[in-house]
């Protein structure tokens, strides 16, 4: 891992934050939590991440919306995004990834195959010219 790479986790589930908070952290990740959808786009704008964690389901903007929004902008459209969301229905998954998302999770989840796959997508170069270097 490269000096500590930021994760931005956006879910409105305080427990699974705090869990991913925790084992993420343990990994040498900095990491920042929000609890909706307005709050993501705000803070990716101040914390640019080198990945984001995105529930589907939030207040004020769902997850989806957030997606669309982030991959229109062209400072933020490089981030990789982890969808993680109970919508588990074909249609949505197709929609998440057709969206731009990096990576799609079904809730429940196992939090260790979660680090396992932002591991290798930070370090494959996927998160190569993220939105940190977009927004220089």
């Amino acid at each position: 891992m490269s000096a500590q790479e930021k994760i931005l986790i956006a879910d409105d589930d305080m427990l699974l934050v705090s869990l991913l908070e925790h084992k993420l952290r343990q990994k040498g990740y900095d990491v920042v939590s929000v609890y909706d959808g307005q709050s993501t786009l705000d803070q990716v704008a101040t914390f640019i991440p080198d990945l984001l964690i995105l529930d589907g389901m939030m207040p004020h903007l769902d997850g989806f919306q957030v997606l669309r929004e982030l991959k229109a902008d062209d400072r933020w459209a490089t981030i990789p995004v982890f969808m993680l969301t109970a919508r588990r229905m074909e249609n949505d998954v197709v929609e998440g990834l057709s969206l731009g998302a990096a990576d799609y999770l079904v809730k429940p989840f196992s939090p260790d195959e979660l680090v396992a796959r932002i591991a290798r997508a930070l370090n494959s170069g996927d998160a190569k010219g993220n939105g940190r270097a977009a927004a220089v």
